[in-house]
């Protein structure tokens, strides 16, 4: 990553004993990082009438993370929506230069989930109130946003969104955008399932990046 709070993913990739020494290199993909699959479940991500909804959270690892463990949920997928260039890298979207925001596709199991619930989920996963920024990761690449396919997604998420700005249950207004979708760019391999293949050092962006404190700090302890 370019910008100076991102190098938080990159140490990720490290222990911390050696984070100094790998921070440059530390999202690259390497031999340890090889395709594996790792979501069982995945394998059913093409069962018919499948439902797909695009959300972004910042940290494609974390939002993916957390759709990960919602009943339902059949396949996510690390990746990048909303830019001006074709098939872009991960070096230009974390640099801002391709107008992408890093996303996750969520394919899901009508019959057990719905796209209601999956906004009802995704709101306490995210900072709905900083604009540009999602924890440690700055920059519009990393803001919060909520992507339709057609008008019955867009009223729901937008009803979503007036409940949650209603409720006053936050301290400033709610700055998640409503996006109508785009073509959506699978990430590299090696951003898939990674809190999955790296669990440590997943674990260690994620709390240094001050994700479950800031989330803590807006809607409270997890029961």
């Amino acid at each position: 990553m370019t910008n100076l709070l991102s190098t938080w993913r990159k140490r990720a990739l490290v222990s911390t004993s050696l984070v100094i020494a790998a921070l440059l290199a530390a999202c690259e993909p390497t031999a340890a990082q090889a395709p594996q699959e790792t979501k069982p479940a995945a394998a059913a991500a093409d069962v018919a009438n499948a439902g797909v909804a695009v959300f972004a959270g910042g940290c494609f690892w974390c939002t993916e993370s957390d759709f990960d463990k919602m009943p339902g949920v059949i396949a996510t997928t690390s990746g990048y929506i909303g830019g001006h260039v074709e098939n872009p890298s991960y070096e230009q979207v974390s640099a801002g230069s391709s107008g992408h925001i890093e996303a996750v596709q969520v394919r899901f199991d009508p019959s057990k989930t719905s796209y209601a619930q999956l906004l009802e989920a995704f709101w306490p996963t995210i900072d709905p109130v900083t604009a540009n920024a999602q924890f440690c990761d700055r920059g519009p690449q990393y803001r919060s946003a909520i992507f339709y396919s057609n008008a019955e997604e867009q009223r729901l998420a937008e009803a979503s969104k007036a409940a949650l700005q209603e409720s006053g249950r936050l301290p400033a207004p709610v700055v998640t955008e409503i996006l109508p979708a785009t073509t959506f760019y699978p990430a590299e391999d090696y951003h898939q399932d990674y809190y999955q293949r790296n669990p440590l050092r997943y674990n260690y962006y994620r709390s240094g990046c001050g994700r479950d404190d800031r989330l803590e700090q807006l809607w409270g302890k997890k029961d």
